[in-house]
């Protein structure tokens, strides 16, 4: 450990410091615009949970990754299936979904733990599964063990959470030397399935369609009534503007009215005159908040951010001196690109909304602090790079 803090990553800590800022100003503003008094110190909430989620920060980022990480990591994993199964029995139901158990979301957690344990298996050349990584068995190792927890998180249902955790393994995979022709297989098909379901939706709900002929249409989309409606509003953004269209409508509005500099921290007028939804401006629609009061300059400097975390991450993962580490740098950096892009994308209607938190600026205690233990276990790669060469 002699000199780890000359291959300590300062400078994506510090990206990380001024996101945790950022978000707690914007959780704040958010906050205090609610009637309930409640959320009005939320922000304080934020900044204890960050607090908790750096000391695991700096604890993951000391500890040595190669170092007894194989052994942990498979128990990790079966803990976060017997939890995502014991969410769907006892969890607390909120806006109709069973994601809560007790204080914290399993869904969540087993994103990291899933990630753990695809880089340990695919990524140590002198493993057992490395002569069977870029068989059909190796592949078919691999959709077993993401696919049981994407069953069981979607079962919730959490569909932001499955389209972010699948991208992150299936870069890790085709990094990881896993059975190509399987991988380039299963993404083809998930894009046609995508396409004819976008089709059917759009068949459905154009204008001058029959209701008999929606009802028929819909029977065969395997959408809940929710996603159907988030669907609509997707291809259909000028339908049922005072309905399913609500939202969308009200994030656009809240964002563009920013204009260049923004009204200034706390005098965003869409959320404080409460059009935007109270319930999904401090998590889901944040973004919405915070470009409404910083305008486009704000808005430059968080993607600036953002930006520089994610080429942190994928350097790290290039310079990195083992698969194992490469692979774990590759997933977290993927999965939070995921979240940036997807929380951003849907607020501004360029892809359908889901209910997905933009990394440190949304409040949630859980996300918060696995994206700071996953930036620990990038930075573990980091530090311990040029010890694991000797």
């Amino acid at each position: 450990m002699t000199g780890w803090w000359k291959r300590f990553d300062w400078l994506s800590l510090a990206v990380t410091l001024a996101l945790i800022g950022i978000g707690t100003v914007a959780i704040r503003s958010a906050g205090c615009a609610r009637a309930e008094v409640i959320f009005h110190g939320m922000w304080v909430n934020n900044l204890i949970t960050a607090g908790v989620g750096l000391v695991l920060y700096f604890v993951i980022a000391a500890f040595d990754y190669r170092k007894g990480f194989g052994l942990v990591v498979v128990p990790a994993y079966l803990v976060s299936l017997v939890l995502l199964v014991t969410v769907l029995l006892v969890g607390s139901e909120q806006f109709g979904g069973k994601r809560w158990l007790w204080f914290f979301q399993p869904s969540e957690v087993s994103k990291l733990c899933v990630i753990s344990l695809v880089a340990v298996l695919f990524g140590d050349d002198a493993s057992r599964l490395a002569r069977l990584r870029s068989t059909f068995w190796g592949f078919l190792l691999a959709a077993v063990l993401v696919g049981v927890p994407a069953v069981l998180i979607l079962a919730e249902p959490d569909l932001g959470t499955t389209l972010t955790l699948l991208p992150a393994v299936l870069v890790m995979l085709l990094v990881g030397g896993v059975w190509r022709r399987g991988l380039v297989t299963l993404v083809i098909a998930g894009a046609i399935a995508a396409l004819v379901l976008l089709g059917a939706a759009y068949e459905a709900y154009r204008p001058g369609v029959s209701a008999e002929r929606r009802e028929r249409i819909l029977k065969y989309v395997p959408l809940k009534s929710h996603q159907l409606k988030r669907v609509q509003v997707f291809l259909f953004p000028e339908q049922d503007q005072l309905g399913a269209g609500y939202n969308l409508r009200e994030a656009k509005i809240a964002i563009g009215s920013g204009g260049f500099a923004g009204k200034g921290i706390g005098r965003g007028e869409t959320h404080h005159l409460k059009y935007l939804p109270q319930a999904i401006s401090m998590n889901d629609f944040i973004f919405c908040v915070y470009a409404e009061e910083t305008g486009f300059v704000g808005t430059l400097v968080l993607l600036t951010l953002f930006g520089v975390l994610l080429v942190s991450g994928c350097w790290t993962a290039f310079r990195a001196s083992d698969g194992v580490g490469r692979l774990l740098a590759l997933g977290v950096t993927t999965l939070i690109f995921a979240h940036v892009y997807v929380n951003i994308a849907m607020s501004i209607g360029i892809v359908p909304i889901t209910g997905l938190p933009l990394p440190f600026i949304s409040s949630g205690r859980t996300f918060l602090i696995v994206v700071l233990c996953g930036l620990g276990l990038i930075q573990s790669v980091n530090v311990h790079r040029e010890e694991n060469k000797k």
